[in-house]
């Protein structure tokens, strides 16, 4: 199995600038994307991978389980 390994090309809002916030920005838009489309639907995917590429895995994994608990400093819901 090949597996193609890339980067995520460059993103317009987040000209010139640290990409903490864009990582944070992809993980919110993803989790509000699924809590209102669904896991599956393809628009959500995309932030998925932007997410999991910029993000450090510890983030995502704190951030996994603060959403579990409901200690997430957003509502995905509202």
């Amino acid at each position: 199995m090949d597996v193609k390994i890339q980067t995520e090309p460059f993103d317009a809002r987040f000209p010139n600038v640290n990409q903490t916030k864009r990582c944070w920005q992809n993980y919110y838009d993803y989790s509000k994307c699924v809590a209102a489309k669904g896991e599956e639907y393809a628009p959500c995917l995309q932030f998925k991978r932007a997410y999991q590429t910029l993000c450090p895995n510890e983030w995502i994994e704190k951030w996994d389980t603060q959403k579990e608990e409901g200690t997430l400093p957003f509502d995905i819901n509202a």
